[in-house]
């Protein structure tokens, strides 16, 4: 078992292999995410724990994006950082860069909400008030429906990332809803 990082470490990391205000953002939005899970799922004692595979998920995305999820493996390894960080953070590249399926429900929600947390950000800006606050399920499904919008992010994943869970899509849209609301609230971050 290697070291667990502080939130503190994490971010220092993070910020050693990503300068970007948007990866960054995007970093924190996931922790955030990951952490109301965590909670909601019945993790409590992993809250931090999942918040840092949230933190570190795309680790390796701006400076190696052609070897995204395989690159932030040999990071993590020669910093010691514990397997289970590692595999976890890799686990939300399945299908894409890597072949490591999400197992762990922690990796399972990270795989699904990844994508599903940039949408629902690109929704939620679209909006006069800007915020997930006042936002409703029915207008992340009419987005969802529309591939052109936040075309970035994968329906695919998002959808298969529900099957993982044994979610229906739906069910997954509002939880992320709610954790992003959660996190906007704790953080002021949308």
């Amino acid at each position: 078992m290697g070291k667990i990082p502080t939130r503190a470490e994490a971010w220092e990391l993070l910020n050693e292999f990503n300068q970007d205000e948007f990866h960054l953002k995007h970093a924190q939005i996931v922790e955030g995410a990951m952490r109301y899970y965590a909670k909601e799922l019945g993790y409590t004692d992993e809250v931090d724990f999942w918040g840092i595979v949230g933190l570190l998920h795309d680790l390796d995305f701006e400076k190696y994006p052609n070897e995204h999820c395989i690159k932030s493996q040999e990071i993590m390894r020669e910093r010691g950082i514990d397997e289970r960080i590692n595999r976890a953070t890799a686990s939300h590249g399945y299908n894409l860069t890597v072949d490591i399926k999400p197992e762990h429900e922690m990796e399972k929600v990270l795989y699904a909400v990844d994508e599903l947390t940039g949408l629902i950000g690109a929704v939620a800006i679209m909006r006069p008030s800007k915020s997930t606050l006042d936002l409703e399920l029915s207008s992340v499904k009419k987005k969802f429906k529309n591939s052109k919008f936040a075309a970035g992010c994968s329906r695919e994943v998002i959808e298969n990332g529900a099957k993982m869970l044994d979610w229906e899509l739906d069910d997954l849209l509002q939880r992320t809803i709610n954790a992003l609301r959660d996190v906007e609230q704790t953080t002021g971050i949308v």
